[in-house]
């Protein structure tokens, strides 16, 4: 079909050109179709363009036609495979959000288990410290309170000997052991000593 519509196109130009064949006895040399030359010029034209429309319509456009289906088809299924990658890593974002969270939320609960944990154990370590560090306190209190009643008795008899020993050298007589006794006591409980 395509040729009848080429020899018809043709069939135009030729018609055009003898209708401009009146313009050339009105002073147009270059379209003087009384001209031999002319006219080969145009059957030439016409034959080439013919030929020309049959090479490009039976082989180039069909090849460039299925060179752009070819890379239509490859744009295609390169946008299909790249819509695939995205979904995957769309997932994969996903389930690496999902599993990050997830180790979040478990080291939290681990870390706030350990954190009790130590105090608990802190608790009961300090317990058991405080235990026996105010066994340790009492044991040294008594041991205190002993050590200051057998000091203030000794510091009584120490006391009472002192006194005496100046009784004597002072006034050279001695001295009554039982009132050196209670004025050492008197003075004793006078400073809060006895």
């Amino acid at each position: 079909m395509r040729p009848v519509a080429a020899l018809a196109g043709l069939g135009t130009v030729l018609i055009g050109f003898s209708a401009m064949a009146e313009e050339v006895e009105k002073g147009m040399p270059q379209l003087d179709f009384k001209n031999p030359l002319t006219i080969s010029q145009v059957v030439w034209l016409a034959i080439i363009f013919f030929a020309l429309y049959l090479l490009l319509s039976k082989w180039a456009l069909p090849q460039v036609g299925s060179v752009l289906e070819m890379r239509a088809g490859r744009i295609a299924g390169d946008l299909d495979a790249a819509r695939a990658a995205k979904a995957k890593a769309d997932a994969a974002v996903a389930d690496l959000t999902e599993a990050t969270r997830a180790a979040h939320a478990t080291a939290q609960s681990e870390i706030a288990g350990a954190v009790a944990s130590a105090k608990q154990a802190a608790a009961e370590q300090s317990a058991t410290l405080s235990a026996r560090l105010d066994a340790q306190l009492e044991a040294a209190e008594g041991r205190i309170n002993v050590a200051r009643t057998a000091a203030m008795g000794a510091l009584r008899q120490v006391a009472s000997v002192t006194a005496a020993e100046v009784v004597v050298r002072l006034t050279g007589a001695t001295a009554d052991a039982a009132q050196v006794d209670q004025a050492v006591g008197g003075v004793l409980a006078a400073r809060g000593l006895a």
